[in-house]
């Protein structure tokens, strides 16, 4: 990969514990944001400029290459304001492709009130 090459999902073919998916929003289209429909995944612009507005109404523009994370964030719409398509591909594990092994801990849980749970 060269300084050029940017990271797309398009046309790729993953292993099977993943899953992609593509979102086109056409020019002036905008599609409200479900953050079920977006968790676990990374998130690149494969094409155009995505624009994300946030529930109390401020905004930022993500142009071709970005690559996003959605998690946790106060998003209220996905738009494209631009005169080209905006495509999105999302990547994220296929359900279930990440099953521990029994007595595989991957640390130590503590509630607040100090009670320990493996």
């Amino acid at each position: 990969m060269d300084s050029n090459d940017r990271l797309s999902f398009l046309g790729r073919e993953l292993p099977a514990s993943f899953v992609v998916k593509v979102l086109t929003l056409p020019p002036g289209d905008e599609e409200p944001y479900s953050e079920a429909d977006w968790a676990d995944a990374i998130v690149i612009v494969e094409s155009g400029e995505l624009e994300l507005e946030c529930t109390r109404g401020g905004s930022r523009k993500f142009r071709r290459g970005a690559i996003l994370w959605f998690a946790g964030l106060p998003l209220r719409t996905l738009r494209n304001r631009g005169l080209e398509p905006v495509v999105l591909t999302a990547v994220s594990r296929a359900a279930m492709s990440f099953v521990p092994r029994a007595g595989l801990s991957c640390g130590v849980d503590r509630e607040p009130g100090g009670e320990h749970h493996d």
